[in-house]
């Protein structure tokens, strides 16, 4: 799938939003061979320790946006310096829809509150799914009849990772629609506005995460992580 001469970018999974971009070198078995990469905030050659983690996207010559998860593997000069990346094979790549964020089943904890007047009462909930341009929230039935189409809320989203890290969200959201069942109760369907970049990519990456445990790829992989690290419990 990743061909030689593909450009290729690496967001750190510490929670920072720097980005760095590279091309492909070499592709080995389960390593991919990449130049030095370089800052796209700075445009400073970035040196990278063994061990560091990174989701890496690439666009593949046929146009279609690629992400997967991968670490520092080493060093290597054969013949020009290359960084050496985890690469554990095609089936562990997601394909992102680029017209349209990617939309998944996750109970994310959220909170809900009014812009301005005292239209209602703030509450606490928890999402039905996700994207990283809106979501679908479930609402209590006490709180239907005052939220509304058109209606402009804030709202607080808590994004636990793989890692055990948790990152607060906060944004304006836009009411896009309302349903209401007397069986499965009320949800509320909102667009973010104004979501900051790097809010966005936090919420791309969490997505990212669910699609994976779907797929049940890494749940090995998150047990392992949760252990090391100390899965720690985060609160809207």
């Amino acid at each position: 799938m990743i061909k030689i001469g593909d450009p290729i970018r690496l967001e750190p999974l510490d929670g920072s939003a720097r980005q760095y971009r590279s091309k492909v070198l070499a592709v080995d078995g389960g390593a991919i061979h990449i130049g030095y990469p370089v800052d796209e905030q700075t445009g400073k050659t970035v040196y990278l320790l063994n061990g560091m983690q990174f989701k890496a996207s690439f666009v593949s010559q046929e146009g279609t946006l690629y992400m997967f998860d991968t670490e520092v593997k080493g060093k290597v000069h054969d013949p020009l310096p290359m960084v050496v990346l985890d690469y554990r094979g095609d089936e562990y790549v997601i394909r992102i829809q680029r017209r349209r964020y990617v939309r998944v089943r996750a109970n994310v904890d959220a909170a809900v509150h009014p812009l301005g007047g005292g239209e209602f009462a703030p509450f606490v909930t928890m999402t039905a799914d996700i994207s990283a341009g809106g979501a679908v929230l479930y609402i209590p039935m006490t709180h239907a009849p005052l939220l509304r189409p058109g209606m402009s809320v804030e709202l607080w989203l808590v994004l636990t990772m793989r890692s055990g890290d948790c990152h607060y969200v906060r944004t304006k959201a836009t009411v896009v629609r309302m349903a209401v069942d007397e069986h499965s109760g009320a949800r509320m369907a909102v667009e973010f506005a104004g979501l900051a970049s790097q809010d966005r990519v936090r919420l791309i990456r969490h997505n990212f995460e669910r699609q994976l445990e779907e797929k049940g790829i890494n749940k090995e992989t998150a047990w392992n992580t949760a252990r090391k690290n100390g899965r720690r419990g985060c609160s809207p």
